[in-house]
C-alpha cells in the first residue's frame, strides 16, 4: 500500500489537523474535527459542479466542526450557501451529524441508503425501544446488570446529539447520485452499518470509501441491535465487492489517502481471520464455555482491557459477538447450554 495523502499522514503523526487539499480538479478534501475522539477528524469531500458544490459526508454536529466545514469550503472558493447536496456514506454521527444544519443554511438535499434511513427513523420514532433492545442484548450475552444500565444510558445521550433530518434521495446500489459533472456510482457496502455506501468515480479513478476501507485501522463491525444478523460476514462480501473495482486511489473518511486497494482489502481480511482463530483458541483454552462479554476481556485489543473506556467495552463485546456469528455460520463454534447468558463452545470436526 502506498500513502498518497502525504501531508495528511504527516499531520496524523504530528497529531494536528491536516490541511484542506485540492485532491483532483474540482475535488477538495476538508478535515472536520470530531471533538474528544481518538479519530480526531472526518474528511469531508467537496465536489465542484456548474451550479455549486456537493459534499460527501458532513461532519460531527458541534460548533468547532461547523466552523471548520465553513472555513474549508471558503478555502475551496465556496460559501455554505453554495452547497447543493450532501451524499452521506452512512448514518454515524461524524458523517451524518451536520447534514441538518447544512440543509438549513443552504437548502441542500440529503442522500442516504434506505437501510440507514430506516434505522435513523426507528431511533427517532422509538429511542426507548432501542435502549430496551440494548439492555436485552447485553443481559443475553453476559454483561453485568450495573454495567449494562450505564452503557444503555450512554447510548441515550448519544441519540440526543444529532439533529434528525429526513433524506430526500435514496442511494441505491449501482445508480448515479445527482451530482452534475461527475461520473459517480453508488456502491452499497454494508457491514460497518447496514446502509454504508462508497462512491466510485471511474473517470477520475478514485473510490470515496467512507469508513469501509481505511488505511491504518479496521472499521468497527459489531452485532448491534437492528444491524442485521451477520454484519461481519456481510462486510467480507462488501470488501470483495470493492476489491473488484478499477481504483487508483482511495479517498477514505479518516486518516489519509492511499493507493493499493487490493492489498489493503487483503490485510483487512487477514486481520479478521486471525481474530477468528484467536477467539477459537481462547474458547478452547478455557475451563468452561465463555459468554461474549467474558471472551472479549481475554482478546487482544489496542490497549489492555482495564484501560478501555466503558462505552468502548460494549463495542468490543459486540465486535466479538459478530465474529462468533461468523464462526457459528461456518460450523466452527456453537451456542451451548440453555437460557441466559449465552455461552459458546468450539465445534470439533
Amino acid at each position: 500500500m502506498e500513502v498518497t495523502g502525504v501531508a495528511q499522514r504527516q499531520a496524523w503523526l504530528d497529531k494536528v489537523m491536516p490541511p484542506v487539499e485540492r485532491v483532483r480538479p474540482g475535488l477538495w478534501s476538508i478535515p472536520v474535527p470530531i471533538p474528544d475522539n481518538p479519530l480526531r477528524y472526518v474528511l469531508v469531500y467537496a465536489l465542484e459542479g456548474p451550479r455549486g458544490v456537493t459534499l460527501v459526508d458532513a461532519g460531527w454536529d458541534a460548533p468547532e466542526s461547523w466552523d471548520a466545514l465553513v472555513a474549508g469550503l471558503k478555502t475551496a472558493g465556496f460559501e455554505i450557501g453554495d452547497v447543493r447536496g450532501v451524499l452521506v456514506t452512512h448514518m454515524h454521527h461524524d458523517h451524518y451529524g451536520l447534514a441538518a444544519r447544512v440543509r438549513q443554511e443552504s437548502g441542500a438535499w440529503v442522500a442516504l441508503h434506505p437501510e440507514d434511513t430506516k434505522l435513523l427513523a426507528a431511533r427517532q420514532r422509538d429511542p426507548a425501544g432501542l435502549i430496551r433492545a440494548i439492555r436485552r442484548q447485553m443481559a443475553e450475552h453476559g454483561v453485568p446488570d450495573d454495567v449494562g444500565g450505564t452503557l444503555a444510558e450512554a447510548t441515550r445521550t448519544m441519540l440526543g446529539m444529532v439533529e434528525h433530518t429526513e433524506p430526500e434521495i435514496a442511494l441505491v446500489d449501482g445508480t448515479a447520485p445527482p451530482v452534475e459533472g461527475w461520473d459517480l456510482r453508488t456502491v452499497w457496502t454494508p457491514g460497518h452499518s447496514p446502509g454504508h455506501v462508497c462512491f466510485h468515480d471511474a473517470r477520475n479513478n478514485v473510490l470515496l470509501s467512507g469508513d469501509h476501507v481505511l488505511p491504518r485501522i479496521t472499521p468497527t463491525i459489531g452485532l448491534f441491535p437492528r444491524s442485521g444478523d451477520d454484519p461481519l460476514g456481510t462486510f467480507f462480501t462488501s470488501l470483495e465487492k470493492v476489491r473488484a473495482l478499477p481504483v487508483g486511489e482511495v479517498l477514505p473518511a479518516h486518516e489519509y489517502r492511499f493507493a493499493g486497494l487490493d492489498e489493503r482489502v487483503g490485510v483487512l481480511l487477514a486481520h479478521h481471520e486471525e481474530r477468528l482463530g484467536e477467539i477459537l483458541a481462547v474458547i478452547a483454552g478455557g475451563t468452561e464455555p465463555p459468554t461474549a462479554w467474558e471472551l472479549a476481556q481475554e482478546l487482544t485489543w489496542s490497549r489492555p482491557w482495564a484501560r478501555i473506556q466503558p462505552f468502548m467495552r460494549r463495542t468490543a463485546m459486540l465486535e466479538t459477538l459478530a465474529h462468533l456469528v461468523v464462526l457459528e455460520k461456518a460450523g466452527r463454534a456453537a451456542r451451548t447450554g440453555t437460557g441466559e447468558p449465552v455461552r459458546w463452545a468450539v465445534v470439533t470436526p
